[in-house]
């Protein structure tokens, strides 16, 4: 029965893994963006941050009530995302005085985005993502071999 919590903890996987390409994505695109929509300076890079996640099983602990009288039990649950963080690090600054963001002595803050740092994490998080799909395609087969025993 610990299929149904299984899924869950890949899908979880999924989930957060597809949130952290999205937030990649969005830092290199926004890469050299100087000026935000509400005028406050360059765009900040963001991090996801991850948090492994508690919680009941409910198939497990139906199964335990009915069986052993139990209140129920704890298991891990997967991942969750906590937050989409900024990245505090500096801004780097680039000498333009022609650009209109340059400050009075001709420099512009660039975003913090490091294009090297975003395709290693982007890299990460899409082998994160295979390994989601391996666990997935592994216990489905698992199943299949299961339901094949009661032939």
């Amino acid at each position: 029965m610990a299929f149904v919590s299984s899924i869950d903890v890949i899908g979880s996987g999924f989930t957060a893994q597809q949130l952290r390409l999205d937030v990649i994505s969005e830092n290199i695109v926004n890469m050299n963006t100087t000026r935000t929509e509400n005028g406050e300076g360059p765009y900040r890079r963001k991090v996801v941050v991850f948090e492994a996640e508690e919680r009941t099983d409910r198939f497990r602990d139906v199964l335990d009530r009915a069986r052993y009288a139990r209140k129920g039990t704890r298991t891990m649950g997967g991942v969750r995302v906590v937050e989409v963080a900024e990245d505090p690090s500096d801004f780097k600054l680039k000498y333009d005085p022609d650009d209109p963001d340059a400050n009075e002595d001709g420099y512009v803050e660039m975003p913090n985005v490091n294009l090297v740092l975003e395709v290693t994490d982007g890299m990460a998080a899409s082998q994160a993502y295979a390994a989601n799909v391996t666990a997935f395609n592994l216990l489905k087969s698992l199943i299949s071999k299961g339901l094949e025993i009661g032939k």
